[in-house]
């Protein structure tokens, strides 16, 4: 769910000196943040840039008292796996880091961190290691967050965050991100220096649905209405939906147009379901993946019509309604309302009668509630990137005979799995979901079984 990056190899430590030397050395391996390896008078360097068995000339960024960061000057002898990146903004922009490894060799380093996570982080192994759902690695990105940064005189720079920085990276075309989306940036850029209040607007949110697109425009005051006209004509012109969310209160609203539904949809086709969302909503990215990974979890579970499943950080139904079209009954339950409140309505949408949903805070005792007390012999868990060590043991207490884990964060899914081991469940299957090619985001699902089935 929750997509921040992780800072391998970044604890806290005293620095030292930075030499100015260059240095040359062999990679041994790639981090899990997709930084080489290399030993330097055997002292570990983390060399951004570098691939496993790439002999490099690097500089030294920083330099602590256990470790040392770097970044490639030179690629002496480079790696079979190493490709030119597509992205010409892929050196400052802090949205890929792995953009110069092929495809293959991205999902082989995902697949070896989820197993050496589960393995180091819960004691655990799969009986049985999925094929990798994968596939579309440019034009995959349906949501994503511009930033603005302004200089002193004003002007606006609009794209993404630099590496390690607060600084913002002007985006000409963003080769990651849908057809529609790849170069708004550049546009933005252009007309935020034309408003006479631009500073007002913090960030941007630029969402695709299956069928229309939308902008959500951030801004701390009101704006002026010449700015507003001028949003108005960029979207209208562009035949994009435009949204306001003020810095006050928590409340975003399309402005335009001023008739139809104002939320955006997705399908699944092979459920025949049309999944309506808010702009703001949580969803997937990955839309294509997203299907592939919907199927895959109904097939871990094995869903047939006398079952009662249970699906906890629902959302706004991306795996509760699909399983609804297969079971007896099933139950969502999650802890935004507004989701809940949107689940509830794509049920009825869909003319699925079967299905419940419920908000609460998840981290309370599931025996509180009357929705835990129906009867479910399966059980699918979506949760956050903190994942959910509490809340597996409620659902052991509920004895379903199959859980799907679906994870975005390996750290947290091997606690978790090490637990329900403890707690008599056995990890059977797991896989990778390359969610976010070219990055090192990991998303990965798991089926536990009753050790006694």
């Amino acid at each position: 769910m929750s997509r921040q990056r992780r800072n391998f190899g970044r604890k806290t430590t005293r620095s030292v000196k930075v030499p100015s030397a260059l240095v040359e050395a062999t990679i041994e391996k790639l981090s899990h943040d997709g930084r080489g390896i290399a030993r330097v008078n055997g002292k570990t360097t983390f060399v951004e840039g570098s691939l496993a068995g790439e002999m490099v000339e690097f500089a030294y960024t920083q330099c602590h008292s256990r470790y040392d960061e770097a970044k490639v000057t030179r690629i002496l002898t480079p790696s079979v796996n190493r490709v030119i990146p597509r992205c010409e903004h892929v050196s400052t922009c802090g949205g890929c880091s792995l953009q110069h490894l092929n495809s293959e060799a991205q999902i082989q380093l995902k697949q070896s961190t989820l197993m050496e996570q589960l393995a180091h982080f819960g004691d655990v192994t799969p009986e049985h290691l999925l094929v990798p759902i994968e596939g579309g690695d440019f034009g995959y990105r349906r949501k994503a967050r511009l930033a603005i940064k302004y200089s002193a005189k004003g002007n606006a720079t609009v794209g993404f965050r630099a590496k390690s920085s607060s600084q913002v990276v002007a985006i000409s075309h963003c080769p990651v991100l849908v057809e529609g989306l790849g170069d708004i940036a550049a546009a933005l850029e252009r007309l935020i220096n034309g408003l006479t209040g631009r500073k007002m607007i913090s960030h941007i949110d630029a969402v695709q649905g299956d069928s229309a697109t939308a902008l959500v425009f951030r801004h701390v005051k009101d704006l002026p209405n010449d700015d507003f006209q001028a949003l108005l004509s960029f979207c209208q012109e562009r035949q994009l939906h435009l949204y306001l969310q003020p810095d006050k209160g928590n409340t975003t609203y399309r402005v335009w147009p001023e008739i139809g539904d104002e939320r955006l949809s997705f399908f699944l086709a092979e459920y025949d379901l049309e999944i309506r969302f808010h702009p703001m909503d949580f969803i997937q990215v990955n839309g294509s993946n997203n299907a592939r990974m919907v199927q895959q979890a109904v097939d871990l579970l094995e869903v047939k019509e006398t079952d009662r499943v249970l699906d906890l950080f629902c959302g706004v139904g991306n795996f509760t309604l699909p399983i609804a079209r297969l079971a007896e009954k099933v139950v969502g339950v999650e802890g935004n309302d507004a989701m809940v409140a949107q689940a509830k309505e794509n049920a009825f949408h869909n003319s699925l009668s079967n299905v419940e949903f419920h908000g609460t805070d998840l981290s309370n005792p599931f025996k509180r509630h009357k929705w835990a007390k129906q009867g479910f012999n399966k059980v699918l868990i979506d949760p956050p990137r903190a994942g959910a060590l509490e809340i597996v043991k409620n659902i052991a207490d509920l004895a379903p005979e199959k859980i799907v884990y679906v994870s975005c964060n390996p750290a947290t899914l091997a606690r978790d799995a090490g637990e329900l081991n403890k707690l008599g469940y056995r990890m059977v299957k797991a896989g990778v979901v390359d969610m976010f090619p070219h990055t090192t985001h990991i998303e990965s699902i798991v089926l536990f079984e009753q050790s006694s089935k």
